[in-house]
């Protein structure tokens, strides 16, 4: 599947880029360090290596020059009967162009083609941004649940990050 991306330079010169998705690789980890942290690409790897025994669905939206511009998962192990969307990542300078909305579509897809029919995911309280995509997206409040990771700082040091989530759902 193919889509159009416009973005606006510094310039305001407008930039058409036709993009696709696909399954990503672990070639494509060290074109992903936008995503984020060494720590985190490890934890992409992980779920790379669940991919391979079809526990999950990791995706790439990609150039032409076949390199992921936004990326993220689809887990089915966390809710019977749903797919839980999860480590979902746009390049910073390409937000806003419809490549989230392309990533989640193309996620919904294969969802539903291993026969589920509910698409779930949690964003933070504080991600004002992500919540109102995934609204305009048809996904609906349901409750809210604290969560936690481990964050890499610039001194390579990990640090925990407890935050509360919103719990969403949409029924596909």
């Amino acid at each position: 599947m193919l889509t159009a991306v416009t973005a606006q330079s510094a310039s305001t010169a407008t930039i058409v880029l036709p993009v696709g998705v696909r399954d990503l690789l672990p070639r494509d980890l060290p074109a992903c360090t936008w995503s984020g942290s060494a720590t985190h690409l490890r934890q992409v790897e992980r779920a790379l290596a669940r991919a391979a025994a079809g526990e999950v669905d990791y995706l790439a939206v990609c150039t032409p020059v076949d390199l992921p511009v936004a990326i993220g998962g689809v887990d089915y192990g966390v809710s019977g009967g749903a797919g839980t969307l999860w480590q979902l990542a746009v390049l910073p300078a390409l937000q806003s162009r419809g490549l989230g909305t392309l990533l989640i579509g193309a996620a919904e897809q294969r969802i539903a083609g291993r026969g589920l029919s509910r698409a779930e995911l949690a964003v933070e309280e504080d991600n004002p941004r992500a919540r109102a995509l995934y609204e305009r997206l048809g996904y609906v409040a349901y409750g809210r649940a604290p969560d936690g990771w481990d964050v890499e700082g610039p001194d390579g040091v990990l640090r925990r990050h407890e935050t509360m989530c919103v719990l969403m759902r949409k029924d596909l």
